[in-house]
């Protein structure tokens, strides 16, 4: 299989993490590419139509987008270990899941908006908005989902993870510990994982 990444994108980064807890990662050759909204990748194109990161290519030339496709693909391939639980916690790390590629959409448009943007086009309001929602995200983990973020790794956990890093790396001025203890022990103690550590995003 390959996988078409983007060493800053927050979702190459989901799909990673998930092989490296699948136990799955050495199947995988890691092809690193430039992303961009505007300048589409053309070897990512020719399989994808969209031209998106993260694209897996499976050995028969199929190809598989967008995350959470490639994630779930990932999880069917592993004999021992999952990321998606079963019963009353599936939903749950479903939602964490959507929420997280929620906080993470919203983290690239800014970034987008505030350093590919023509300077004269940006619209601060819309960058705003963006803003908005990744602290409205947090706050509602902070606030009621911290009780879902416990417990084995999941799909859930991981999207969170990433969302978070994306933020820390892209957006520190958003400062997002502040006001957020909770959120940020676990993150924290969630960071410490060997999967974490070596999909740090750099570029």
């Amino acid at each position: 299989m390959k996988l078409f990444y983007a060493a800053a994108s927050p979702f190459a980064r989901k799909v990673l993490i998930v092989a490296h807890e699948l136990g799955v990662i050495d199947r995988i050759e890691i092809v690193d590419v430039v992303a961009h909204p505007v300048d589409q990748n053309q070897e990512v194109m020719a399989v994808n139509p969209v031209a998106k990161i993260p694209t897996l290519v499976l050995d028969d030339g199929t190809a598989v987008f967008d995350s959470r496709v490639i994630c779930a693909y990932l999880d069917g391939l592993a004999a021992d270990a999952s990321v998606y639980p079963q019963g009353e916690a599936h939903l749950d790390a479903m939602v964490l899941q959507a929420l997280g590629d929620a906080a993470m959409d919203a983290a690239v448009l800014l970034r987008y908006e505030q350093f590919v943007r023509p300077e004269a086009l940006r619209w601060a309001e819309w960058a705003d908005g963006q803003a908005n929602k990744i602290n409205k995200s947090l706050d509602d983990l902070e606030a009621n989902r911290l009780d879902s973020l416990a417990g084995p790794v999941t799909i859930g956990q991981i999207a969170i993870a990433c969302a978070l890093g994306y933020v820390d790396f892209r957006h520190g001025s958003l400062d997002w510990p502040t006001g957020r203890p909770g959120l940020k022990a676990w993150y924290d103690a969630f960071s410490e994982r060997p999967s974490m550590r070596a999909t740090v995003p750099s570029g």
